[in-house]
């Protein structure tokens, strides 16, 4: 009996084009669709800060006004952070240095 050897050949160079090709295209239906979806499940939280963004502002733009007038409490606030960031960081590495 005789064996039928198949040799399978390689896709060519169109017909892998052809399939990248289709693939992308696929993936871009499903970004549309996955955007819509996001969209449609952000609208609620659009909505809410629309509503909150202008007493945002103007608590931040009293805040900024303050800061200008009396720098001296932001600077010292500002130095207490990074005293304390510093001194986490520092913690951090004792603790793993002992470990």
């Amino acid at each position: 009996m005789s064996r039928h050897d198949s040799v399978v050949k390689p896709p060519t160079r169109a017909e892998q084009k052809a399939a990248l090709l289709a693939e992308l295209e696929q993936q871009r239906i499903d970004m549309l669709i996955d955007s819509d979806t996001l969209l449609r499940a952000s609208s609620p939280l659009d909505s809410q800060w629309k509503s909150l963004k202008l007493p945002l502002y103007a608590i931040g733009g009293i805040a900024a006004l303050r800061i200008a007038r009396h720098p001296g409490g932001a600077m010292a606030a500002g130095r207490k952070v990074l005293a304390g960031y510093m001194l986490f960081r520092k913690l951090k590495l004792l603790t793993k240095v002992a470990t």
